[in-house]
């Protein structure tokens, strides 16, 4: 519980202070002194500060009593990840070095203190080493190939989740080496399922490293029409493992599948697309959030499983249908508002029911999922407007929650918990949805 109370405590501070600066920064005065500043404020002098941090805070983790401060001083180097940013924006301060420099301050604040805990025995030594290695291939070949090709080295989406995900198991690692019983190792177990555990988080940050190293030598162009396809493959491996009956995995790669959905139309909107790009995405979308759902209501949902299943597709197709028809040529609906719930909170809605509910119950709540979905109630995009009005320090630490409270989950392996989980995260999303279609 101490060990808790202090990454609480120190990602509280850094969130405020963060909170703070990114306003004061927006002021001429700020903005002055950090330009009369450069050797202490500059983008590139924050990277510097930020790694000597990461290394001290390492030394004194590892190496002295000194825990406590070690956290604090890892947590005010991440959040400057978010500062050096912020500068950049507001004083136009960027710079080819900044593209270089940035992932590289990165790698030196999270990648230490994970070769430090597969040491310790919370890490497959084996796999951080292969992050090392991809890490600094990325780093250093990767991008003098580019440089080469005259093409920018700067993060992509996969590199920063990577990044996020990176900082998250630290603070995993830092639970586990001083509370393991917090994510269920107790009554004298070993360590193995815990380990087992945290090597499935890294596995997902070795992934993600390689996709990011992958997707800068492939043409923008193509980028939003390979994530539909992942989120179509998603989909139709949601399907296989729901007619094996292993719904909680099935509904793990249905979420997969939407983040892959959440940033195909944020890079077809960056960089373009093909010809084909709009329709893929459309089928990907039908699949992995109207068939995979229905067929896990099929599987779950008792003797009326078929009709409110064919009814949730007729929901989800309507919803698409009305979107590319009619809803993408509307004048008088905002960029990044949604005419009816998306499919893919409404297929959430579905998914979480199924693991919580009575049949009766799942039938209840599909109708409802597919009357917000067919409604003309509004709602706000997750990506396009709701992730821009959380600072980026505060979706840091709720995306470090979220990796600790699913490691409980798979440690657990409570669907019911998962099940809440979900729904939660729809309500959430509805609330949040609902206020900032007014903002």
């Amino acid at each position: 519980m101490e060990r808790f109370l202090v990454i609480s405590a120190s990602a509280a501070i850094v969130t405020v202070f963060f909170v703070w600066f990114s306003q004061a920064v927006k002021k001429q005065y700020m903005q002055d002194y950090i330009l009369s500043h450069q050797w202490l404020l500059h983008p590139n002098s924050i990277c510097y500060w930020r790694s000597a941090m990461a290394v001290a805070a390492f030394i004194l983790y590892f190496f002295t009593p000194c825990q406590s401060v070690a956290i604090f001083l890892f947590s005010f180097a991440a959040i400057l990840d978010g500062i050096d940013g912020v500068v950049a924006r507001a004083c136009n301060l960027g710079s080819r070095w900044g593209e270089w420099l940035d992932p590289m301050c990165d790698k030196l604040t999270y990648l230490p203190p994970l070769i430090g805990f597969a040491h310790t025995g919370i890490l497959s030594i084996k796999l951080v080493w292969i992050l090392v290695v991809i890490e600094f291939m990325g780093q250093f070949f990767a991008r003098r190939v580019l440089t080469w090709m005259k093409s920018s080295g700067a993060a992509n989406n996969f590199g920063k989740i990577k990044a996020i995900i990176c900082f998250g198991l630290v603070i995993l690692c830092v639970l586990m080496d001083k509370n393991p019983d917090i994510i269920g190792m107790a009554d004298g177990m070993l360590m193995t399922d815990g380990v087992l555990l945290a090597d499935g988080v890294l596995m997902a940050c070795i992934v993600l490293a390689s996709a990011s190293i992958l997707f800068k030598f492939i043409p923008n162009r193509l980028y939003a029409d390979i994530l539909s396809s992942l989120n179509f493959c998603c989909g139709v491996t949601s399907l296989v493992l729901t007619h094996h009956h292993y719904f909680a995995w099935a509904i793990c790669i249905i979420i997969i599948g939407q983040l892959f959905d959440l940033f195909d139309g944020r890079m077809a909107l960056k960089h373009g697309g093909t010809k084909y790009g709009p329709l893929m995405d459309d089928i990907a979308d039908f699949v992995s959030f109207g068939l995979a759902p229905a067929y896990v209501v099929v599987q779950t949902g008792g003797s009326l499983a078929w009709a409110v299943g064919g009814l949730f597709i007729i929901g989800v197709a309507f919803r698409l249908i009305r979107f590319i028809m009619k809803d993408k040529n509307r004048t008088d609906l905002p960029e990044g508002i949604f005419n009816g719930l998306p499919s893919p909170a409404g297929a959430l809605i579905v998914l979480g029911a199924s693991l919580v509910s009575t049949p009766v119950i799942l039938w209840g709540l599909t109708c409802v999922s597919v009357g917000l979905m067919v409604s003309h109630i509004r709602f706000a995009h997750f990506g396009r407007v709701i992730l821009k009005q959380i600072p980026k320090p505060v979706f840091f630490v709720i995306s470090a929650s979220i990796i600790v409270t699913l490691s409980y989950v798979i440690k657990t392996k409570s669907a019911l918990m998962f099940g809440y989980l979900i729904l939660c995260s729809v309500i959430v999303y509805i609330i949040a949805g609902r206020k900032w279609v007014h903002q």
